[in-house]
């Protein structure tokens, strides 16, 4: 599926909802706004409410290429951007002495700090239309897992979608790619980086929405199995929790629970599951049993 640009918010709803991502009205609205300025999003909140997802979806209904950064603690401009061939920039500048003439030096210093010899990476391959003619949707995943000073090398990206790179020269973008950096705030991303992207914290879904996203990923899973699992997960939500099960846990143990034929809650069907709902052993210890019992309950 592909489609143009969105002129407007109820059609941007309506192209993510045709990509399978129900997006609440104030997300839709940034993601209009993003496309049609065109400026970077910044997407922050907790796991598995749908940032990264909202992504792939823009990428295959608009039909264009998704490049993925997925940020590590670590990362370096080598790993994110670009890298020089080094291997085979020594081999040309001995070829070049070997000929004995004299391209040693000169012609062939400037030749090998030339485009053959550069290895593009995510942020500089962004820069680049694609052979459909369209720019890439960039997707810069988890910018809170990489170290600060990644941060500063974002600017000039994210200010004016370009690269200045010393040995070869700065490297514009003919046409702006689509860019959304995911948060899961771990640490607070430099507010530089939020000056320079519209900004939407994306939140856990309310019950009416999460039915709608539960039917339309997991649409085995009968209504009255489907209810019961959102009442669930929204009760669950408002316990104190280490990680708090996200919409995307909501699909899984919707997929779960049907795979084993379920087709009504119950205390022994949550307890066998709970892994597919929560993902830290403190989290799970603190719903087994009596809390159980009592969310199933309503309590």
């Amino acid at each position: 599926m592909t489609a143009d640009i969105p002129t407007g918010i109820a059609q941007t709803e309506a192209l993510l909802s045709g990509g399978g991502y129900l997006a609440s009205r104030p997300l839709a609205t940034a993601v209009f706004l993003s496309l049609s300025m065109p400026k970077p999003l910044f997407l922050e909140g907790e796991a598995g409410v749908g940032k990264t997802e909202l992504a792939k979806t823009l990428a295959a209904t608009l039909g264009r290429d998704l490049i993925r950064l997925q940020c590590w603690e670590g990362m370096d401009i080598a790993s994110a951007a670009y890298e020089w061939d080094y291997s085979r920039q020594l081999l040309e500048a001995q070829l070049a002495r070997m000929d004995g003439d004299s391209r040693g030096d000169a012609a062939a210093k400037g030749r090998i700090w030339g485009a053959d010899f550069l290895l593009k990476r995510p942020l500089l391959r962004a820069l680049e239309v694609s052979a459909t003619g369209k720019s890439p949707v960039l997707l810069i995943d988890e910018l809170d897992r990489a170290d600060e000073p990644f941060d500063a090398f974002l600017l000039e990206f994210l200010g004016d979608f370009q690269l200045t790179i010393p040995e070869y020269g700065t490297v514009r973008a003919s046409s702006a790619p689509f860019v959304i950096l995911t948060s899961n705030r771990t640490r607070e991303v430099h507010d530089a980086i939020k000056r320079r992207c519209l900004y939407h914290w994306v939140d856990y879904p309310d019950a009416g929405r999460e039915m709608a996203i539960v039917r339309l990923k997991a649409p085995r899973a009968g209504e009255i199995l489907t209810r019961q699992i959102v009442d669930f997960v929204q009760r669950l939500r408002t316990i104190d929790l280490f990680k708090p099960p996200g919409a995307a846990e909501s699909v899984d143990w919707a997929h779960a629970l049907t795979r084993l034929n379920c087709e009504r809650l119950s205390a022994e069907a949550v307890e066998n599951t709970l892994g597919a709902l929560l993902k830290y052993q403190d989290d799970i210890a603190k719903v087994r049993g009596e809390k159980t019992r009592a969310l199933l309950a309503g309590e």
